[in-house]
């Protein structure tokens, strides 16, 4: 059985991730494409910020650099979130779900994470609480 704690790795490489704190990156399962969806979360508020894709190579840019680094498939290239927008993402804790197949990146996020200028990418809502209530981990305020 594995523990929890391989399961994520805490701070980033500025400040040094946690030693023995990460599983073995090549125990991630990418996909027929050799991408990886990547589920980004503000560390503060537990706000989903964006889902985006890694492969191994962003992967390794991530753990090296302690910011985030995706593979845009629009593109086909890397991108370091914050590289041109200044919002970077710095990287607390990056884990993996039981599956190995998708990661979750805790992120301490400077200014926007979505590319038009909102907090989040998931602002757009199809369904809302009957009472207008918001969940008290999405403390921020609202614009």
């Amino acid at each position: 059985m594995q523990d929890k704690a391989d399961k994520s790795v805490e701070g980033n490489a500025a400040e040094g991730f946690a030693a023995g704190a990460v599983s073995d990156p090549s125990c991630v399962k990418y996909d027929s494409k050799g991408l990886v969806p990547c589920i980004v979360q503000e560390w503060t508020t537990g706000e989903v910020l964006m889902l985006a894709y890694m492969n191994a190579e962003s992967l390794r840019r991530t753990l090296e650099s302690g910011t985030t680094w995706f593979f845009s498939r629009s593109r086909n290239e890397y991108w370091n979130k914050g590289a041109t927008s200044g919002h970077f993402q710095k990287v607390r804790e990056l884990r993996h779900d039981c599956d190995n197949d998708t990661l979750l990146a805790i992120v301490e996020q400077t200014g926007a994470a979505c590319h038009t200028g909102d907090f989040t990418c998931f602002d757009g809502r199809w369904l809302s609480s009957p009472t207008g209530e918001r969940p008290p981990f999405l403390a921020r305020q609202e614009k």
